[in-house]
């Protein structure tokens, strides 16, 4: 049941993150309201990093930026990390010692 809900929000959250970056990349493209940064990263935190890495290739956004390439790399690692952790905890309380 937890890994149903993990999958199911990390697709979620991946179709927000994807949503969003092409909504910043055609503002960016026509000069108009743009998504700010802490936004795009903060969707990848919470898990939507895979549409938000898939965005990033398929729209060729954020891509040259290196300031935000490396904040979006530590986003994606305290991501696993986390995931890493409720993992174990979930397993451990699956597991009677």
């Amino acid at each position: 049941m937890v890994l149903l809900f993990l999958v199911a929000w990390h697709a979620l959250a991946s179709a927000v993150a994807f949503g969003l970056y092409a909504w910043d990349k055609r503002m960016a493209v026509r000069g108009g309201w743009r998504v700010p940064e802490s936004t795009l990263l903060g969707v990848g935190l919470l898990g939507g990093w895979p549409g938000a890495w898939m965005a990033q290739t398929r729209l060729r956004h954020k891509t040259v930026k290196p300031s935000f390439q490396w904040r979006f790399k530590a986003t994606v690692a305290l991501h696993g990390v986390a995931l890493l952790a409720l993992l174990a905890w979930v397993a451990r309380a699956w597991v009677p010692i």
